[in-house]
């Protein structure tokens, strides 16, 4: 093969793998829409398919179906909020306030979560690494006699409590739907966290 026949083929290659991530990237974007949305049974792939520009086949070519494109949907987005807001053991209650400022600009992380819960129970933890890598993060910072699975367990469900709170209950507060509301409920989190862990010292 010629010098310029070879460099051709490697430039065709490198795009068609550029190209290939790309929609790779597309579907998942499409996906993480669509599965928040209407979660895994009503979650359409022709819908995802045609917001990300392409055609139902190549779901099946990169996720090889629904099941494997929702999998791979949810693992994402819990692998970029751990990536995102990692644990900050010298500060767990400043770090709880972060992960209730994820879920304020990503809300379809939580719901993905909820939905996998729902109908996908073996899809729905983060990469077991994930979960060891916090454990070890939060294990010096752990108030005894709570341990560190305690600590992280207490700290989500603290974090995400807005998110499932009764809309006629959190009509109740003060301003409520306000910028100075959201930053009063992010302050009772990190208030909440320092509390729980000051108890347990």
């Amino acid at each position: 093969m010629a010098e310029d026949e070879l460099v051709n083929t490697h430039g065709r290659g490198r795009r068609m793998a550029r190209d290939a991530e790309a929609t790779r990237e597309r579907l998942l974007a499409a996906a993480t829409v669509e599965f928040a949305a209407h979660g895994f049974a009503g979650g359409r792939v022709e819908r995802i398919a045609s917001q990300a520009e392409c055609n139902v086949r190549m779901i099946y070519a990169y996720f090889g179906g629904k099941s494997g494109l929702f999998d791979a949907t949810l693992a994402q987005a819990l692998r970029r909020m751990a990536e995102n807001v990692p644990p900050r053991p010298e500060d767990l209650a400043g770090w709880a306030g972060d992960v209730f400022d994820h879920h304020q600009r990503f809300p379809e992380v939580l719901r993905l979560s909820m939905w996998a819960q729902l109908e996908r129970p073996e899809a729905a933890a983060e990469p077991s690494d994930v979960y060891r890598d916090k454990t070890l993060a939060v294990a010096t910072a752990a108030a005894r006699p709570l341990t560190a699975v305690d600590v992280l367990v207490f700290i989500y469900a603290i974090a995400q409590a807005w998110q499932f709170s009764p809309e006629g209950l959190t009509g109740l507060e003060k301003n409520s739907g306000t910028e100075e509301a959201l930053a009063a409920r992010r302050q009772a989190v990190v208030i909440a966290v320092e509390r729980m862990l000051q108890a347990g010292t």
